[in-house]
């Protein structure tokens, strides 16, 4: 279970990013959070494995009060976070098998990551995750190499060589085009469905939050303004969540 708790995050300036939002979000959910761009959405899946720092509030994580770790307890929590992003995050210029391996740069002593002399179980994990992501076949070429969506595939078998019991997924498709973008949707879907990972993922379109999630919270503002199933949003909602002159556009 995660829990959050009026949570607030208000960035140097002034500007409020998160307004007092509480949430719960159970074991095994696949929930999308949508949203206008600058709603918070970004900022809300940071602040839960403390990318960014919560101004007020508290994110309570199978018991935890994740808001008052520090240090190496903070970075064991972590390690069962898998976060997922955007832009992918890559080092382009190492080769795939390098940043899959990444992945568990919180579970090797720190000198055997620098030098990426890791553990041969921890290979063979990571070549098992390409497998699984269907791009084994690009495991040592450059990641500046691979198009959008294999780079994105890396990004999720990054994630799964932290063995996540959560995965924070940040506009995992804002950068790809249709047919990619249910590809990858489709990915999360199969480790949520049959490994029972719990996962959050920020998305613009309402047609893929429909399609992927089985739960849906929207935000305006900073603002908690929809919390229910994709069956609920009706043309009303759908206004108040994206305004009034805003269209449904479907991706097919």
């Amino acid at each position: 279970m995660l829990e959050i708790q009026n949570l607030t995050k208000i960035y140097d300036g002034g500007t409020v990013a998160l307004r007092n939002v509480s949430m719960k979000v159970k074991d095994g959910e696949f929930l999308v959070i949508i949203g206008l761009s600058g709603s918070g959405k970004s900022t809300l899946l940071r602040c839960i494995n403390r990318l960014i720092e919560p101004t007020e509030g508290r994110i309570i994580w199978d018991g935890v009060d994740v808001t008052q770790l520090s240090g190496e307890e903070l970075r064991k929590t972590r390690r069962h976070i898998g976060m997922i992003f955007q832009q992918f995050n890559l080092v382009r210029r190492s080769s795939v098998l390098t940043n899959v391996l990444s992945g568990r740069l919180g579970y090797v002593s720190p000198w055997r990551s620098a030098v990426g002399r890791f553990p041969k179980k921890d290979v063979e994990k990571a070549m098992g995750a390409l497998r699984q992501v269907g791009i084994l076949d690009q495991a040592y070429k450059r990641a500046d190499e691979l198009s959008g969506g294999q780079q994105q595939r890396v990004g999720i078998a990054r994630a799964l060589m932290q063995d996540p019991t959560l995965i924070l997924a940040d506009e995992p498709v804002a950068s790809l085009d249709p047919a990619t973008s249910h590809s990858i949707l489709r990915y999360l879907e199969e480790l949520n469905r049959e490994k029972g990972v719990t996962v959050l993922c920020s998305l613009h379109f309402l047609s893929l939050a429909r399609a992927y999630a089985t739960r849906i919270l929207a935000l305006k503002d900073g603002e908690v303004v929809f919390e229910g199933s994709p069956a609920e949003i009706d043309d009303a909602r759908f206004k108040e969540i994206y305004g009034e002159d805003a269209i449904q556009v479907e991706i097919r």
